[in-house]
């Protein structure tokens, strides 16, 4: 009898990104001087980055922008070596002012194996 693990089905980070689970921000994120590629789940993008209605003096760039600093500052500050970082983001989505949402990035294989950061909300990897 065999004991190896039987692969049943895998989903790639390029399968994910395509159906639009993972949203690639890997440009904007060079700009912010991270190496590696890096992604945003779709919840934290609607979180985080869409602009709401209510709030249509900021745009999606800027609101993108602060998120990768705030992960560039919790990089910087944490301790290695480690693979995940937990950092907040002040989010205005309505008038009444801002509030902080709990981010989490990971740094993990992409598939081909080499080094790629996803910004997610904890609990969703």
């Amino acid at each position: 009898m065999n004991d190896e693990p039987i692969l049943i089905h895998s989903y790639s980070r390029r399968e994910a990104i395509a159906d639009g689970v993972l949203i690639d921000v890997s440009d904007t994120a060079r700009e912010a001087g991270f190496q590696y590629p890096v992604a945003i789940t779709a919840t934290a993008w609607a979180r985080c980055v869409e602009v709401p209605a209510s709030v249509p003096w900021q745009d999606e760039a800027g609101r993108l922008w602060d998120v990768l600093t705030m992960l560039g500052h919790a990089v910087r500050r944490s301790s290695y070596p480690n693979d995940r970082v937990q950092f907040d983001v002040l989010v205005q989505n309505d008038r009444e002012g801002t509030t902080p949402i709990r981010l989490c990035a990971v740094c993990g294989p992409d598939d081909d194996l080499s080094p790629c950061l996803t910004i997610m909300l904890p609990g969703e990897d």
